[in-house]
């Protein structure tokens, strides 16, 4: 791969799923569709493949990484599990659930894919083109959302390609990933205490976690990110002229996340609308308000962090 211009798309079929297993094991770069974003995968027991993910992104090198896995057996080779986890990881494996876990001392993982933390994050994916790479490939496969660090998350190959084309080696294209939200989180402490680390589409009973305000143990935690690089107002009842307006319900929008007022439908949208409004000559950006209940506490906690300016 050299210079800009020279990412692969690949199509998601065997002959495509075969290329990007042979770019992972050979320590590339691929970003892979899950249901939930594309994720810019790498071999997870890999020093340099590890590397290469927080170059392209531009990433902190304190903010973890989640780490894909085929299946429940192949996780519990990396972190232990109790029985709090094992029966989450059973009730929502394959999913968009990610469990922040006690690593083992053994796991065969790149140190820095934990950012120096006794814990990993663990995740087994549902999308058909991600599991079989995983098969193919044969390895945990660490895969942070495929875009550059703090900007919106992509839920299309194109969507990668406006930050990451040249700077990685191929995008499996595989369509826009349905969920359109980024896994829920939840860390299971030793004692089998569950704490919300984000919120997702996977809705974790309540009596099940504390949410918290703690240091980073996992990716989305940062207070600015999803950024779409230019202001953003929330809970707007209008807009203004310069303003680039995402709306929710039956209203006049530039880009509506859901006119029937759907939070399944608005949390799909919500990455394309941002990336529209980004794209757009209007300078700022205003947003209708979301309900805050169910997939609208993931929705407005990402609006949240995209609303907030840069340190």
């Amino acid at each position: 791969m050299t210079g800009k211009n020279a990412t692969e798309t690949l199509t998601a079929d065997a002959a495509g799923v075969a290329r990007a297993a042979e770019i992972l094991r050979a320590g590339g770069l691929v970003a892979l569709p899950t249901e939930t974003v594309y994720g810019l995968a790498a071999r997870a027991d890999s020093d340099g493949a590890i590397a290469r993910i927080y170059e392209a992104k531009g990433r902190p090198s304190f903010n973890p990484l989640i780490v894909h896995v085929a299946d429940l057996a192949q996780a519990e080779r990396l972190a232990r599990f109790g029985p709090v986890a094992r029966d989450l990881a059973e009730q929502h494996w394959p999913g968009p659930l990610t469990l922040v876990l006690p690593r083992r001392a053994e796991a065969k993982l790149a140190p820095a894919v934990s950012a120096g933390l006794p814990t990993v994050a663990l995740r087994c994916p549902a999308h058909p083109a991600m599991r079989a790479v995983l098969e193919a490939t044969g390895v945990p496969l660490a895969a942070p959302s495929a875009n550059r660090s703090g900007y919106v998350s992509p839920t299309s190959a194109a969507h990668v390609l406006e930050t990451l084309d040249g700077r990685i080696d191929a995008v499996l294209d595989g369509g826009p990933c349905l969920a359109g939200l980024e896994s829920t989180i939840v860390a299971v402490r030793e004692d089998g205490r569950v704490d919300e680390l984000r919120p997702g589409p996977i809705i974790v009973a309540p009596r099940d976690f504390t949410a918290r305000e703690r240091r980073i143990e996992a990716p989305g935690q940062m207070a600015s990110h999803y950024s779409p690089g230019k202001p953003v107002r929330l809970n707007a009842l209008s807009f203004k002229k310069d303003e680039f307006a995402i709306g929710f319900g039956d209203m006049p929008a530039d880009c509506n996340l859901s006119v029937s007022g759907d939070l399944k439908e608005a949390a799909a949208l919500l990455y394309a609308c941002l990336y529209e409004a980004a794209r757009s000559a209007k300078p700022r950006i205003a947003i209708a308000s979301v309900p805050d209940e169910g997939l609208g506490r993931a929705i407005n906690d990402r609006l949240r962090r995209a609303a907030t300016p840069p340190d």
